[in-house]
């Protein structure tokens, strides 16, 4: 019989500190040893072996033990000890988002149960690509640090092995991974999935269909925003701290194997007497120019007045009243421009879209139009091209 939520709640509250001694331990060895785990268990004066394998928190690999990965992703996440995984692992990611992604484009006409189904998974492996991105930076981030720090006391030969593995290795390919100007990234990719969601998101006359596509868009939106950051550490602080350690390492790796035998070099520049003045050649005439700009002084005229500018509040309520009195429309954003240009002689940007933002109202059924021929608006900033969208009386 299986334990109740709240009690295995419990047990870990009460015995976190054995169970992150007993992580220490698995992370270190890769496995949790039965003769380490009776030991701990024993450090703090309790049998919860038992309780472990009751309630599935470790699992018998032969005669020893390790974690579920439930716990262990538990854990790490809770004392914040991410361990920085290959960029292959996090690679994978591209190829079952591009899969999903593919069997949504080809079954956008076909079975909504299933396309409903692809949706949500899809969210899900893109929240989990975004998860391990994030969790891969900050676990590159303390290791970095622990190499500057030298808390291990290693050598400047090792540390320079190690930041180069990690530049090579873990950033430099992470990076590209995150760079979504480079075609075959997971960036990229979303950045497509992203456009093709967006254009989606209205064509569907169910409801709940409609709701997943428009939930898939903001989730995309976030996750492209978060990747940005990440891509922002890696390349402003990640890469150059690994990098100020490789040359430091290496400056002092140098000047140690001079120390040791100044005799096979020749004296660096640095140890070298050079004799030169404080102050430039050509101060005094550097001087003089200086205090001859403000011989002549020139009129300036300070002018503070500021035009007055017109705040347009959008009123929601008025708007989408006189919407719901015009229908049927044949054409919703011709209707936004004739509204605007009725009221104002113009169109301007902002307020045009303000007027567009209806169409998203619950009561409101938008129709949009198989045909390929677009419309072009022109407002007072650009010219744009909208496709043809319609809404009977009866929305």
């Amino acid at each position: 019989m299986r334990a109740e939520p709240r009690t295995i709640l419990r047990f870990l509250l009460e015995n976190f500190e054995a169970l992150r001694d007993l992580y220490d331990t698995q992370l270190a060895d890769g496995i949790l040893k039965k003769e380490l785990l009776k030991t701990i268990c024993g450090n703090y004066g309790s049998n919860i072996h038992p309780q472990l394998l009751e309630y599935k928190i470790i699992r018998t690999i032969d005669d020893d033990f390790e974690f579920h990965s439930v716990y262990q992703n538990l854990i790490e996440f809770i004392i914040s000890e991410f361990k920085p995984l290959l960029p292959e692992t996090i690679e994978k990611y591209n190829s079952s988002i591009s899969k999903l992604y593919q069997k949504i484009v080809e079954g956008i006409d076909g079975d909504m149960q299933i396309l409903k189904l692809r949706v949500t998974e899809l969210g899900t492996e893109i929240k989990a690509f975004f998860e391990l991105v994030e969790r891969n930076t900050i676990g590159l981030l303390k290791e970095t640090r622990v190499i500057k720090a030298n808390i291990e006391k290693i050598d400047y030969r090792e540390k320079i092995i190690r930041a180069s593995r990690w530049i090579e290795e873990y950033i430099i390919p992470l990076n590209r991974i995150l760079d979504v100007n480079h075609s075959e990234s997971v960036a990229n990719k979303l950045h497509n999935i992203g456009q093709f969601v967006n254009t989606k998101r209205l064509s569907f006359t169910d409801e709940q269909l409609r709701l997943q596509f428009e939930q898939l868009y903001h989730l995309i939106i976030s996750i492209n925003d978060g990747l940005l950051r990440q891509s922002r550490i890696i390349t402003t602080e990640l890469l150059p701290l690994i990098d100020r350690i490789r040359t430091e390492s290496m400056i002092l790796t140098g000047w140690i194997e001079f120390l040791d035998y100044p005799e096979k070099f020749e004296t660096p520049l640095i140890l070298k007497p050079v004799r030169d003045f404080a102050y430039s050649g050509n101060i005094y005439l550097n001087t003089k120019e200086f205090f001859e700009q403000f011989t002549k002084e020139d009129v300036v005229f300070l002018d503070d007045e500021q035009g007055e500018t017109e705040k347009w509040i959008f009123n929601k309520k008025f708007y989408r009243n006189k919407l719901q009195n015009d229908l049927p429309l044949n054409d919703f954003f011709v209707w936004c421009a004739e509204t605007l240009t009725e009221e104002y002689k113009t169109i301007e940007l902002a307020k045009f879209f303000e007027l567009v933002s209806l169409v998203f109202e619950k009561d409101i059924d938008p129709q949009v139009s198989e045909s390929a021929e677009l419309l072009e608006i022109k407002t007072d900033k650009s010219t744009i091209r909208f496709p043809k969208i319609s809404i009977n009386k009866n929305a």
